[in-house]
């Protein structure tokens, strides 16, 4: 693994942690050069499936794409990496299954449905880009439809 400091590829590992699904491990490093200490994430690769967009058009799953929406999403939330990672890695395994491929619709849904579980307003953000939000009105329908336990003051 390469410093991201000094990029030597001489780094050990000083400890290692099994994620809550059991699908990832994190790995804190040492740079065996310049002594920096960094977190890695191992995961195991998936076979690749197919995203059918709402235009029809097909591609590739990208696991990057959602996980920098669900960042932007947390950003500032105080949600540990290991939270979002593991809610990737239980969607990415439900997706996988589907051999015919997942739509986007149905990964924006999902994605909806567990950062619910995980906070409220992440999930606010995430619904304001997928759903594209135009006005507050947006808000406070999603929020009527999704959070019903939610009621207007």
């Amino acid at each position: 693994m390469k410093c991201p400091r000094c990029k030597n590829l001489e780094t050990r590992v000083i400890d290692s942690r099994l994620s809550e699904d059991g699908l990832s491990i994190r790995r804190r490093r040492e740079c065996e050069k310049c002594q920096a200490r960094f977190t890695t994430f191992e995961r195991m690769e998936f076979v690749s499936f197919m995203v059918t967009k709402t235009s029809g058009k097909k591609e590739l799953y990208d696991r990057s794409k959602i996980e920098t929406s669900i960042l932007k999403a947390c950003n500032k939330r105080n949600i540990p990496h290991e939270k979002i990672e593991s809610l990737l890695n239980t969607l990415e395994v439900e997706w996988a299954e589907n051999k015919t491929g997942v739509t986007s619709k149905r990964i924006g849904k999902d994605v909806l449905h567990k950062l619910k579980d995980v906070d409220e307003v992440a999930c606010l953000r995430f619904a304001s880009v997928y759903n594209h939000f135009n006005s507050h009105q947006d808000f406070v329908k999603f929020i009527l439809e999704e959070f019903e336990e939610w009621s207007p003051s």
